[in-house]
């Protein structure tokens, strides 16, 4: 029932605040191979995810299951090192229920990243990407199910589900560091298995640049809830249908690691200006 499980979320929320206080503006949930990400908090209060009333577990081996809270650029955030997937068996619900409780600490800001597949030639692996749109096919969604009005509306706009103003700031970043960053669609398998060369040819024609297994579950529970979001793409492996070759895991947690410095340095800019982005939101109203 939909008070149950407003009443799941305030149960977890209130055990991560009696343990830290921190109270964070902005989420963070860290992807395959970027779990390191979690070294730069200043001040950090570590909490097992195993630990948290109703907060599901990560099955995955790259997935520590920790939430960390402290400081980044001087703002409070909470950091999500690993996350649950809609493969390991979880339900779509368990799988965007940590974005809830994110919300629910203050966080009003929600900053994603993944690992994923590059169908676009123009984005070999090493290719680091801001989402700007998605597709959903993971034959699932979040929020079916009967709706809790004060967690978000029945009927959720998602003509804008990652922030356009995030986008700008993080594509100035980005310039202002000298990190090259491209704009990328994602789009959203159920997985646990990769695709068919015939799969990736029918992915890139519908509109995908990348191919992943997360991200979009919790952005449109993000989304649910009022939260801007922010993605970032890591390009761990190519998907070319003409030249497909088998995937090597321990290859795609290398080039993930490989990132990760340049990521931290990235999201590090984006959350010490995210004050930019609010000032871009004011200006587009007026203009409108």
């Amino acid at each position: 029932m939909a008070g149950e499980l407003k009443a799941r979320i305030e149960e977890a929320a209130a055990y991560v605040r009696a343990l830290s206080p921190v109270r964070p503006e902005v989420g963070i949930i860290l992807g395959t191979g970027l779990g390191d990400f979690a070294d730069a908090l200043e001040g950090e209060t570590v909490v097992s995810y195993r630990d948290i009333p109703h907060f599901p577990v990560s099955t995955v081996e790259s997935h520590a299951g920790e939430l960390h809270l402290g400081r980044l650029a001087g703002r409070p955030v909470a950091v999500m090192k690993g996350r649950v997937h809609y493969y390991e068996g979880y339900s779509m619900q368990q799988v965007g229920f940590p974005v809830r409780v994110l919300k629910a600490l203050g966080c009003r800001t929600l900053i994603i990243t993944n690992a994923c597949g590059g169908m676009n030639p123009d984005m070999p692996a090493g290719t680091l990407l801001v989402t700007t749109d998605h597709i959903n096919l993971m034959g699932d969604n979040p929020l079916i199910g009967e709706n809790d009005d004060s967690l978000g509306p029945r009927f959720p706009d998602m003509s804008e589900p990652y922030a356009r103003p995030l986008i700008a700031l993080a594509e100035r970043a980005a310039l202002g560091l000298g990190i090259p960053l491209q704009r990328a669609v994602f789009v959203a398998v159920a997985g646990p298995n990769l695709e068919t060369a015939a799969e990736y040819r029918f992915l890139r024609r519908i509109g995908a640049d990348v191919v992943g297994m997360s991200l979009v579950p919790e952005d449109i529970v993000a989304v649910h809830g009022g939260q801007r979001v922010l993605a970032f793409n890591v390009v761990t492996d190519s998907c070319l249908p003409d030249a497909l070759e088998p995937a090597s895991i321990p290859e795609i947690l290398a080039v993930a690691g490989r990132l990760a410095p340049v990521l931290v340095r990235l999201m590090t800019e984006v959350v010490r200006r995210l004050e930019e982005a609010t000032e871009d939101r004011l200006v587009t109203a007026e203009n409108r």
